[in-house]
């Protein structure tokens, strides 16, 4: 339904062409608010031309000039990652903005090993800090200076592992289509993992919620924990092909040289991180979160990943001739 003239509002986006900043602007759309994004000008411009974006050029690292002198409702920064550049932004819009809505991330948390929720201790951003918690620690020093800034008129989104059309990380779109290729299908870990994700495009509705002025604070949003087991029994239902599936535990996986995230597509492996996929999500549900049916989401990315005719060789979840290594290695 479209908003009327008064409940049009004007929203800033920071990126916009890609996966979730698309998705967010095509929900903005969608709900007749306008939109103006800012980026490069790199990422599939013109992606939005047609339908009356205004998309301003520049670069959030060292120029920020186009901004000067506009005002918006709202703010949502879907490429946020280090804290000197959200500074920058954050200092450049001031109380020109509303609402300032951060897209984080669940990564922020410093013990995945159990159950968080959004009280969790988070990561501090110190030198040596390893590889994997260093993105987590980054995003939650921006979380700290949006919220620092703009206190209760922030909005701090913290996903989970985000699926659906245009994500070009095959770690979802692999398994639509690994099952409609047929045959023997390697299934890692034991069907009672648990695995945690949100399609894009419920993501984008909550954050166009948060940036609408419904909802402020720190929520982590992803979809209910399931075990894997019942999404490949969905994603075999969506392929619709004769498959013989072939578990291979987690020690096997470990044991032949599999790196735990990713060796296999949604596959974890690592204990210290045991409950990244039983995020409570209790309060979002509270506030109003809401998904589409899984197979909604498998038959669209599984559509959108025909139409670009899959990923390139060396984008692809998991290689067949690796399959077959670790098949024959099980």
């Amino acid at each position: 339904m479209q908003n009327t003239s008064a409940d049009r509002l004007s929203l800033l986006v920071l990126g916009g062409t890609r996966f979730v900043g698309r998705a967010v602007v095509e929900a903005a759309l969608a709900a007749g608010h306008q939109v103006t994004m800012f980026n490069r000008g790199l990422s599939d411009p013109g992606l939005f031309a047609e339908a009356g974006v205004e998309t301003l050029i520049g670069d959030r690292t060292a120029d920020l000039s186009a901004l000067e002198g506009r005002r918006w409702d709202a703010v949502i920064d879907v490429a946020g990652y280090l804290p000197e550049v959200v500074q920058r932004s954050v200092t450049a819009l001031g109380d020109r903005v509303g609402r300032y809505v951060f897209v984080s991330t669940i990564s922020v948390l410093a013990d995945l090993s159990t159950v968080q929720d959004e009280d969790g201790e988070v990561l501090e951003l110190v030198e040596g800090l390893p590889p994997i918690q260093l993105y987590g620690a980054n995003k939650a020093a921006c979380e700290r200076i949006v919220l620092d800034a703009y206190g209760e008129r922030a909005s701090i989104v913290r996903p989970g592992l985000i699926v659906g059309p245009y994500d070009t990380t095959d770690r979802f779109a692999y398994w639509p289509r690994r099952f409609r290729r047929g045959g023997r299908v390697l299934l890692p870990g034991d069907p009672a993992d648990p695995t945690q994700f949100i399609d894009v495009r419920d993501l984008a509705a909550w954050i166009l919620g948060c940036a609408t002025g419904q909802r402020g604070g720190i929520h982590l949003v992803t979809g209910h924990s399931m075990p894997i087991g019942e999404f490949f029994t969905a994603c075999q239902a969506v392929a619709g092909s004769d498959v013989e599936t072939v578990w291979i535990g987690t020690e096997t996986l470990l044991k032949a040289g599999v790196a735990p995230w990713m060796g296999v597509p949604l596959w974890n492996g690592d204990p210290d991180y045991a409950a990244a996929n039983r995020s409570d999500i209790s309060r979002a549900l509270a506030a109003g979160l809401t998904f589409r049916p899984l197979a909604e989401t498998l038959a669209d990315t599984l559509a959108w990943d025909t139409a670009r005719g899959g990923p390139a060789p060396d984008k692809e979840g998991l290689s067949a001739a690796e399959e077959e290594r670790l098949l024959n290695a099980g």
